[in-house]
């Protein structure tokens, strides 16, 4: 399933990360519909040509996104995914970040040391001051992964985005460039 990907961004010691590609369709969809029970309810990543093809072209075109790829430096197949949205310059330089991990790389780690890669991307290159990630309160796995990688619970918000067919509460999380610099 992998194929010849573009050079990643950044590497760490098991991946890599580099931006969405039209050509990751077949190999992405694949993995979104095996991994279908480990993302319901929280997430719902295309798992078509033609709903990844969007997908896709929302992330490469809006200079409000940015999305990338967590692939394993093995094989470089893709472990998961992680994307910048609302994406915001000047005084604010904030993003928010959405992911999710594929079956067959959960549990592993490799979400965590992608999600690293990201974050010292976007406040290296990208220029970013702050990233946020919006998070499920029974979601214990994304929980993890944002206290794991140094994010701080910052506050609770009802009904704040429209997940799986209703309003659903969400926990806020963050993290800004002071917290990740050595003191």
């Amino acid at each position: 399933m992998p194929h010849p990907a573009p050079r990643h961004l950044a590497e760490g010691p098991h991946v890599g990360i580099r931006h969405f590609t039209h050509a990751d369709s077949a190999e992405f969809t694949a993995r979104a519909r095996q991994s279908k029970d480990l993302h319901h309810p929280w997430l719902f990543p295309p798992d078509s040509a033609s709903a990844y093809s969007a997908y896709a072209q929302r992330l490469i075109g809006d200079p409000a996104k940015a999305g990338f790829l967590v692939c394993e430096k093995g094989d470089g197949s893709i472990a998961g995914f992680i994307n910048i949205n609302d994406i915001v310059h000047g005084a604010f330089q904030c993003g928010v970040l959405g992911y999710g991990a594929f079956a067959h790389a959960a549990g592993r780690g490799l979400m965590r040391e992608g999600l690293d890669l990201v974050v010292r991307h976007a406040f290296g290159p990208m220029r970013l001051h702050r990233l946020e990630i919006n998070v499920q309160p029974a979601n214990a796995a994304s929980i993890a992964l944002a206290r794991g990688c140094g994010f701080r619970l910052e506050g609770f918000s009802p009904g704040m985005l429209f997940v799986d067919g209703a309003w659903r509460d969400h926990e806020r999380w963050a993290l800004t460039r002071e917290m990740r610099e050595p003191r």
